[in-house]
């Protein structure tokens, strides 16, 4: 019996990454995944399967350490929305990668860009992603570079974009981009070509353009999501100007989208992204029943919504650099801290009021004032922050890493304090705010009851981050103990 191989997935906490170790496993290979915070995939229903890489690829030991003996790389590595410098940050990093995987002998990389045009100036975004695959297939591994346009799938960046302006904007006056010829791909069908890239021929070194052969207008993706929504029919009016700084706050502030993410994007719209060749039926057949349509993939993608089956989410990749985790309190000894701390009891057991703290945010809200917290998210996507409508991935459970809004899930689970039954639900801030913030939710059983605590933390950053703990000081007042009393009221409905 043939030795089953070693692949590595890098990025496997992001949307394609996050989806496509399952698959691998499930087509018989070993699968090790690279995380600079293991935490993050403790949740995940693989989490036991892999080998997991702690560690940072840019840093030369770490890559070292996780190529080691691996027959293919997936690098699924991508900053868009990072901040300034990703370019640099990317280039570096993907050479790094190169020349680990090239010590330790691996056989192929495989690599997702984007598709573009030649001979244009290409965005930011676009223009990294290109050089990317262009390290990668100029290094001594050989590489295979899949070029997609819009990825369609649940939970996508490009899908959310698509959905909330149709859904927003029965009629919308839109830039010229909108007339660009799109071939969108459904994520299955890009799946689909990652599982077959590491049976590709030995020594295969070169691009192949992938979509589902189907050339629409993004005005065509967003009429076409409105029949398959069975929404009203959509009027979208192409203005003769661009505007791509203009359409990305436009984009950041109509959709959960954040403007880090928004203007890359739009940016990337610019131009056609229209596959030029299609080579790659050659080495990798069709997938079962054919290539599947926008439609379809439209189709797909909201059944997984409503049925609350989303694998993977645009919000998996967080928009602050990694940072340790909330220090336990005695750590807090000679730092400047602020702490709005709510305890109450209640009548519900503690599993009715822990289902509904699992269940905070979204579609569920904060159960205290929803215009406070819709003003709040407002000013956080005007100064360029994750906003208050990004939603969660699942409406029930929740996993460490997790968006919730403009929260990340740190910890969720066991206090880890001595107290075995007390169960602790933390969220770090993603706002944009001069300091570091986390909510705290807990819960104590206290005889056929419960114990609630709530507690609002804040490491403020110089003069700034103190004034703005004053500042908002007097909305804490008003929202938190309506919202530890609703919530205690919700649970009892429960």
């Amino acid at each position: 019996m043939a030795a089953r191989k070693l692949v590595l997935v890098t990025g496997a906490t992001g949307y394609i990454g996050g989806r496509l170790v399952p698959r691998l496993l499930a087509a018989g290979y070993d699968v090790r995944v690279t995380a600079r915070s293991p935490a993050k995939l403790q949740a995940v229903p693989w989490a036991g399967q892999v080998g997991i890489a702690a560690g940072d690829l840019a840093d030369e030991r770490a890559a070292a350490g996780a190529c080691e003996g691996v027959d293919t790389v997936f690098y699924l590595v991508h900053s868009m929305g990072s901040g300034a410098g990703f370019e640099g940050r990317e280039l570096a990093m993907a050479r790094t990668l190169a020349a680990a995987a090239a010590r330790a002998g691996v056989r192929r990389i495989v690599y997702l860009g984007g598709l573009h045009p030649e001979g244009v100036r290409l965005s930011r975004h676009m223009r990294s992603r290109t050089a990317v695959g262009r390290i990668l297939l100029d290094g001594e591994v050989p590489a295979v570079v899949y070029q997609a346009g819009v990825v369609i799938g649940s939970g996508s960046a490009s899908f959310e974009m698509i959905r909330h302006l149709t859904e927003n904007l029965p009629v919308m006056p839109a830039p010229s981009w909108v007339r660009r010829r799109i071939e969108p791909i459904a994520v299955r069908d890009v799946l689909h070509y990652l599982v077959q890239a590491p049976q590709l021929p030995e020594g295969l070194n070169r691009s192949f353009d992938i979509g589902s052969r189907e050339i629409l207008t993004y005005a065509g993706l967003m009429y076409g999501y409105a029949h398959a929504a069975g929404l009203a029919h959509r009027y979208i009016y192409a203005l003769p100007v661009p505007a791509p700084a203009l359409a990305g706050w436009w984009v950041a502030l109509t959709t959960p989208i954040p403007h880090s993410m928004a203007v890359p994007l739009v940016e990337s719209l610019q131009h056609d992204a229209v596959a030029a060749e299609h080579d790659i039926d050659r080495y990798v057949p069709l997938p079962p029943g054919g290539l599947t349509g926008y439609r379809k993939a439209v189709e797909l993608a909201l059944g997984r919504i409503r049925s609350g089956a989303v694998e993977t989410s645009w919000s998996n990749a967080s928009l602050r650099p990694p940072s340790d985790p909330l220090p336990s309190d005695p750590d807090w000894a000679g730092r400047t801290v602020y702490v709005d701390e709510r305890r109450r009891e209640g009548t519900a057991a503690p599993e009715q009021v822990w289902r509904v703290i699992e269940g905070i945010g979204g579609k569920n809200g904060w159960y205290s004032w929803p215009a406070a917290w819709v003003a709040r998210g407002l000013l956080d996507k005007l100064a360029g922050g994750a906003g208050h409508n990004r939603g969660r991935r699942d409406g029930d459970r929740l996993a460490v890493g997790d968006a919730v809004d403009w929260w990340r899930v740190e910890h969720i689970g066991g206090s880890g304090n001595g107290q075995d039954d007390e169960k602790v639900l933390r969220l770090r801030a993603e706002m944009k705010v001069p300091g570091d913030a986390w909510l705290e939710l807990s819960v104590l059983p206290a005889g056929s009851g419960t114990v609630y605590r709530q507690r609002a933390i804040y490491f403020p950053r110089g003069l700034a981050g103190k004034a703005y703990w004053w500042l908002v000081l007097p909305f804490h007042g008003l929202i938190f103990p309506s919202m530890a009393r609703n919530i205690l009221r919700q649970a009892k409905r429960v």
